[in-house]
């Protein structure tokens, strides 16, 4: 993406803007893809005169063949994506590296002093970001030393970047050594402290060196002081060592009391702490044995879908290739669904997000037989005609018809309405009147206005958000101007839920404008140009109100993943957020926020331990420990090979509440009751009533909770009441005095439940 001097000197420091000419760009970020130029192509409404094709009797369902031949087709398709990248990927090609390597090497000993500076920070930075912290280090210290030697004749602002870069790398060399394969679950949680201190001390020490000198010439830099602070936690001298003009009180980390006490980073103990880079998860049954196992991918072209199972005692193990996931590789995030109706799991991949061209990547469907064996058929059910950048869809029965459809957002690119016939796909979206065509990067499916028909929320990073309104023939009506949900205008992921269980869906938007100088300004209680979060309850005459303030959420969130749950069981959802961005610099925590009756959101994160600081992706909230509550499975690493880092698996300590799981078995409708709502009435103590509500859906959009209900009781020891309200038909079915603490199956129609196994 070519970019003025001006703009480059401004975002990068002036070293950087001599590395990006260098290059002959930068990387993009989000700012820069918001503002990119969409074509006309992509812009184009449908004609008023489209219309959606009448149902047709359904078609003959695919051969097995085809999909073996599908499979081979995009192995070879994806190694050859690989192929490709290797050299060329924005983030992780090796060009940028092999070009400064040679500038370095050519050089000649005729070049000055600041020439030959910029050229070995211009390979350091490129060997950081290919993941060789050592060697990165030597030319970046060699490209400090030459900045030292010129005194005076640097610009002030010059000398406090290269600086200020150099602290990132040293800080950066102190994660891998000592936090990257999670050593214990301790390592890079916020604020440091106790087994989270580094052992290995010296290369934050350089960080502190020279964050500080980076001070000295520009004190008001907030995120040199927002890493210094993190630095001195690492070696266990926070707040005591730093210097008082810099330091961030500690006081401004408590936040509000966990309701279940401090989760633990089990990642090791479970055996799912895999290194990689940003990424997407699913936890779900995909064998049919009624435990939950977990899909997670990189966003590395060379690396594979990883598919562990659960053992059934608290661990996993990996049996990726025995599920024939070797070779599917790549994916920003996933989403799962029973697209063909048979009763298993089957995984969509999503790829070549954030890459615009060079993100024309395939999507991949992945077929369960129902013994967690999967075939990628992406070909044969025709989901495969077009390659646009992409990390977001979702799943539902747009049309009534019994089997899920998907919807598809892609960045700069029309957006995709995948009818399906069958387990055949075909793209309406131009005739139902949602292309879009902005950058999308957050979908969601939710019956916002209460007609049992599936409407669609389109969120847009730079761009004014959709909420696309089902008119029951096959098309959509676009209301989020007049509802006035259709902002932020930098937003990222989304969901629906109901937040204050009032059986009215309510709207999560994240705002994401990246930056740690916002986050500090929020922990410093300063004024901050960011767009806040949008939470949009819904009211009983179909609209929204935004509430926000009076939830007293005030925070800078800057979530990439996300992920709803209740924590606590007290029948409220709670949420969690990854946060970060690109730049190494991005370090900042992950956030939780507990719901207190749909009131409040407080912040919780530090008191329950749960504030990692790598870069979140992929979030799932799953009781994958099967005790009754929800932990969290969470996807850390960044965008580049040297940012890559362990997965996370925070376990819940639980509390005394009660709660029950629910399988829905679809008979007319699809197999799992996606889109059903699910309302439990509970009796008080002081024999008053309350309803507790829940929608069949995978939770937020990046990152996929399982598919089956999780109901929190509080101290309710049995469900006075169960409706299980099922949108195709439009038929309630009523189920009485149902027991807390199990799993139970409810299949459409009948008029009793069955307990199973947990």
């Amino acid at each position: 993406m070519i970019q003025s001097d001006r703009k480059k000197k401004r975002r990068y420091g002036w070293l950087g803007a001599a590395i990006c000419l260098a290059l002959g760009g930068c990387n993009p970020k989000p700012s820069d893809l918001a503002s990119s130029t969409i074509s006309k192509e992509n812009q184009t409404k449908p004609p008023k005169s489209a219309t959606v094709p009448a149902p047709q009797p359904k078609s003959e369902p695919v051969p097995l063949d085809e999909f073996q031949q599908s499979h081979e087709r995009m192995l070879a398709t994806l190694k050859a994506v690989d192929k490709q990248s290797q050299l060329d990927h924005p983030f992780l090609g090796v060009r940028p590296l092999k070009m400064a390597e040679l500038a370095l090497k050519t050089s000649g000993p005729s070049a000055s002093a600041w020439d030959k500076s910029v050229m070995h920070g211009l390979y350091g930075q490129q060997l950081l970001r290919a993941g060789r912290t050592k060697e990165a280090l030597v030319q970046m210290q060699t490209s400090t030393d030459l900045v030292d030697s010129l005194g005076d004749s640097i610009k002030l602002d010059v000398k406090q970047q290269i600086y200020y870069l150099l602290g990132v790398a040293y800080l950066r060399d102190a994660e891998t050594v000592n936090c990257v394969h999670c050593i214990n679950g301790e390592r890079c949680l916020f604020p440091v402290s106790g087994e989270g201190v580094h052992e290995d001390k010296s290369s934050s020490m350089g960080a502190i060196r020279y964050f500080e000198k980076a001070l000295e010439l520009v004190p008001g830099d907030l995120k040199a002081r927002w890493l210094l602070n993190v630095a001195y936690m690492t070696i266990g001298e926070h707040p005591s060592k730093v210097p008082e003009q810099y330091l961030i009180d500690p006081a401004k980390f408590s936040g509000g009391q966990s309701p279940v006490g401090e989760f633990t980073n089990k990642a090791k103990e479970l055996n799912v702490n895999i290194k990689g880079c940003a990424g997407g998860v699913i936890v779900d049954d995909f064998d049919g044995d009624l435990d939950l196992d977990v899909v997670f991918s990189t966003w590395e072209t060379n690396g594979s879908l990883r598919y562990l199972v659960n053992n059934g005692d608290n661990t996993f193990r990996d049996e990726t290739e025995q599920a024939n996931l070797s070779g599917i590789l790549g994916g920003l995030n996933l989403v799962q669904a029973d697209y063909d109706n048979d009763g298993d799991i089957d995984i969509l991949v999503l790829r070549g997000a954030w890459l615009e061209n060079h993100g024309r990547h395939p999507k991949s469907l992945l077929r369960n037989d129902g013994k967690g064996h999967f075939l990628d058929v992406t070909y044969a059910v025709g989901l495969g005609n077009e390659m646009y950048p992409t990390q977001t869809a979702s799943w539902a029965d747009f049309d009534h018809d019994g089997d899920l459809d998907l919807y598809v957002g892609h960045e700069g690119f029309p957006s995709q309405l995948f009818q399906n016939d069958a387990g055949r796909f075909k793209d309406i979206a131009p005739a139902a009147g949602v292309v879009n065509g902005l950058p999308t990067k957050g979908v969601a499916w939710g019956d916002y206005d209460g007609d049992s028909w599936p409407d669609i929320y389109v969120s847009n990073l730079g761009g004014r958000n959709s909420l696309y309104r089902n008119q029951h023939d096959g098309t959509f009506v676009d209301m989020a101007t007049e509802l006035k949900v259709d902002g932020p205008f930098y937003s990222f992921p989304i969901w629906f839920w109901d937040a204050n269980n009032d059986g009215l869906l309510d709207l999560y938007v994240s705002s994401y404008k990246p930056g740690v100088e916002h986050v500090v300004r929020d922990y410093l209680g300063q004024a901050d140009e960011n767009e806040p979060d949008a939470f949009y309850f819904g009211t009983p005459d179909r609209k929204f109100e935004e509430r926000r303030e009076s939830l007293g959420f005030s925070r800078v969130t800057q979530p990439m993943g996300i992920n709803t749950g209740d924590i606590d069981n007290d029948g409220f959802l709670d949420m969690y957020l990854g946060t970060g961005y690109v730049d190494y610099e991005g370090l900042i925590p992950n956030l939780m926020f507990h719901n207190q009756q749909g009131k409040k959101l407080v912040d919780i994160t530090f008191s329950a331990r749960v504030g990692h600081l790598q870069k979140g992706h992929g979030v799932a909230l799953a009781d994958f420990d099967r005790d009754g509550d929800v932990d969290i499975f969470a996807v850390m690493g960044g965008w580049f090979s040297g940012d890559a880092f362990a997965r996370a698996a925070f376990v819940n300590p639980g509390t005394d509440n009660h709660w029950l799981y629910i399988r829905l078995v679809g008979t007319e409708s699809n197999r799992f009751g996606v889109g059903c709502r699910v309302r439990a009435t509970l009796k008080n103590s002081d024999e008053t009533k309350r309803n507790v509500y829940r929608w069949m859906d995978s939770g937020g959009s990046f990152g996929a909770n399982p598919l089956r209900i999780h109901l929190g009781l509080g101290s309710n020891e049995s469900i006075e009441e169960l409706e299980v309200f099922w949108p195709k038909t439009g038929k309630s079915q009523i189920l009485k005095d149902i027991p807390a603490n199990q799993f139970i199956e409810i299949t459409e129609g009948s008029d009793s439940w069955r307990s199973l196994k947990y």
